[in-house]
């Protein structure tokens, strides 16, 4: 399987971003799709994650509320919707299907 990763930018706080992530090959409508973020200095964190079906969802905490992840089966793509973003928010986000890790894109959130 591989990721590609796109949407990231440059926005300032209270702004939005959709991030998406292609998969490639036929497996990625059977597996749990996610999304984690890294800040230089600090450990890959989880940010939220949906199932194979679309049944369930996880968020961290920090982005309950702010953030929606949801999939596209027949487009091998998950994404991230970012709302009322914030500073703390900036960081590298990388998605996740089965293990496998797509490039990472940038979000920087300005004050």
């Amino acid at each position: 399987v591989q990721l590609q990763a796109s949407g990231g930018g440059f926005v300032q706080a209270g702004g939005s971003l959709t991030l998406a992530c292609l998969a490639s090959g036929r497996t990625f409508p059977y597996y749990i799709a996610g999304w984690f973020r890294q800040t230089p200095g600090k450990e890959r964190e989880f940010v939220a994650s949906v199932s194979d079906d679309s049944t369930v969802t996880r968020y961290a905490d920090s982005v309950k509320g702010r953030f929606t992840v949801d999939r596209d089966n027949t487009k091998n793509t998950v994404f991230l919707r970012m709302n009322d973003l914030i500073p703390e928010d900036t960081a590298v986000y990388y998605c996740s299907v089965h293990s496998y890790w797509g490039q990472g894109t940038q979000v920087t959130v300005s004050s």
